[in-house]
């Protein structure tokens, strides 16, 4: 019986830093994890890098991702044959052809907006930032302000073309199996949101009452749903 390695995918605005609490939550109960360094460049590209780490595990993989990074493992597990499980934790889960912004805006409670974000071009492509003023009620607002004021400075701008990129073939979760967290709390992907794209895909689900930051904030249900997936799956 081999143990997977979990493989956490972090999301836009954020970094692989938000899995801490969660790693040290799996290395005690003997899981192996690594926090993938999302690119936050172009969706194709970001899933065939997570892909190439994914493929670079001699075993099983569980392979998480968090927000916008659900949609790159949603792609990247289509590349590798050694993905066991998916599992989201306040994701996307897109079928082909759709983007991130339109399941963010599938209904009503989506705080983010062009009013939101700070906006820079480089190398010809636009990057978007949270606006620190916004950082707070847009991702985590469980979490103290002196946080997310750091949060915010810290944070990793996605370049927009990542976020409005159509996913392109069958989406992995029609033939893996799938858990979800939903943040019942969440202004950036509203739980309703979360909830259709969970039932569409058939995943297990969890609700947790948390922010879009649940790894940060809640670290403890994220793991416990990572550790339910390796075992379901092995």
């Amino acid at each position: 019986m081999t143990t997977p390695t979990i493989v956490l995918v972090h999301g836009a605005f954020g970094d692989s830093s938000m899995w801490c609490d969660v790693v040290a939550r799996l290395q005690k109960e003997g899981y192996s994890a690594i926090a993938a360094a999302n690119p936050l460049r172009d969706l194709e590209s970001d899933a065939q890098y997570v892909a190439t780490v994914t493929r670079a595990e001699d075993g099983p993989v569980v392979l998480v991702g968090h927000s916008y990074a659900g949609a790159v493992i949603t792609r990247a597990a289509r590349e590798v044959s050694n993905v066991s499980a998916l599992v989201y934790i306040a994701a996307f889960q897109p079928d082909e052809g759709e983007d991130t912004l339109e399941n963010a805006t599938r209904f009503p409670g989506a705080k983010m907006g062009s009013d939101t974000f700070s906006v820079i071009e480089s190398d010809g492509q636009v990057e978007l930032r949270i606006l620190p003023e916004h950082y707070q009620d847009l991702l985590a607002g469980d979490l103290p302000q002196a946080t997310t004021d750091i949060m915010a400075v810290t944070q990793r701008p996605v370049r927009q073309q990542a976020v409005t990129a159509q996913l392109s073939g069958e989406p992995a979760w029609r033939s893996l199996p799938s858990w979800a967290l939903i943040a019942t709390q969440d202004n950036a992907i509203p739980a309703q949101a979360q909830e259709f794209m969970a039932a569409r895909a058939g995943s297990s689900v969890v609700r947790v009452e948390a922010s879009h930051a649940v790894s940060i904030s809640q670290p403890d249900a994220v793991a416990n749903l990572i550790i339910a997936a390796a075992k379901a799956t092995i």
